[in-house]
């Protein structure tokens, strides 16, 4: 069976998923093509020309595929001109919402009168969160398929032995408005500890300095579900979230990690500061919340779901 993956980019998110699955695919008796996409590196320009490209691209393209599997909006536009039996789209989010909260309210009216449209360029839509699926069958009466992201544990396992460092607070993630990482920035100076930011760092070295650290913040203000609050479970690194989109699919409070309202400063300090002194009440999150990693995320639990996905589609 042929497979062609389609996303903005092959590292961290999205494209560390691709990444991470294709291996598993490739062992599993699937023939695997990645379409690599360029796209101008200025932020405004990044999707639009991403999305151009790759339509010039699969235009020119003279093959066909068993299946075409693209993720994120952007990449729809690409797959409606690629030549496969079934084309799917995975979508992390309600995209008109995500919009709204970057751009405006006016291009998020715009985009949404025609999310519909596009999304049904799709013969089926996979989501890794739940809370993903149950948005869209309630806003635009949508079927959306569950596959959840599985966690590259062998991956994990390589990364080198490391002396933690006490107090320090990890933000690992795009410095981006939706990450809300202004909202870390603006507490720094009343959290008893330092604070580290891995904004733009090759995925060795920010698993080195999230091994090495005390508790990672994910203050997002939208979400799917954040790759790097599996990886901190992997490693028992105490997690503090906001409880936005699909974050409370992982992070149950008070028992696999810490959950706080959105750009709600005063109940980050608390949760930081409380933590960082509870080493007992530390080890009962790390350790609930290392088993919830190992018994729903890991690839011997859930590539055979991929496997079937990938081979009833086509019936």
């Amino acid at each position: 069976m042929k497979i062609l993956f389609i996303a903005p980019r092959y590292s961290g998110g999205v494209g560390g998923h691709i990444s991470r699955i294709i291996p598993r695919l490739n062992t599993s008796g699937f023939e695997i093509e990645i379409m690599q996409i360029p796209h101008i590196p200025i932020k405004n320009l990044k999707n639009p020309s991403f999305t151009i490209f790759g339509i010039i691209q699969a235009l020119l393209k003279n093959k066909s595929y068993d299946i075409v599997h693209a993720f994120n909006v952007p990449s729809a536009f690409i797959m409606k001109y690629i030549k496969a039996k079934k084309k799917i789209l995975a979508v992390h989010g309600v995209y008109s919402e995500q919009i709204k909260l970057l751009h405006s309210k006016h291009i998020a009216s715009v985009i949404s009168n025609k999310e519909k449209e596009i999304l049904e360029w799709a013969d089926v839509l996979t989501t890794d969160s739940l809370k993903v699926k149950i948005d869209y069958k309630n806003k635009l009466n949508l079927d959306v398929v569950h596959l959840p992201s599985p966690l590259d544990v062998e991956k994990l396992e390589k990364i080198p032995k490391v002396s933690p460092i006490k107090n320090q607070i990890l933000f690992l993630g795009r410095d981006s408005y939706e990450k809300g990482i202004d909202v870390l920035k603006s507490i720094e100076d009343k959290i008893h500890g330092k604070v580290i930011y891995c904004t733009n760092t090759p995925w060795d070295e920010a698993m080195v300095e999230l091994k090495r650290s005390s508790i990672l913040v994910v203050p997002s203000r939208i979400e799917s579900i954040p790759q790097t609050i599996k990886e901190a479970y992997f490693f028992k690194i105490p997690v503090i979230a906001t409880k936005v989109g699909g974050i409370p699919e992982i992070v149950k409070n008070d028992q696999t990690g810490i959950l706080i309202p959105p750009e709600d400063s005063l109940a980050l300090i608390q949760s930081i500061n409380s933590l960082l002194t509870n080493d007992s009440k530390i080890k009962e999150l790390t350790e609930n919340a290392y088993d919830f990693l190992i018994n729903n995320y890991s690839w011997d639990k859930l590539l055979p779901k991929y496997v079937n996905f990938y081979k009833n589609i086509l019936d």
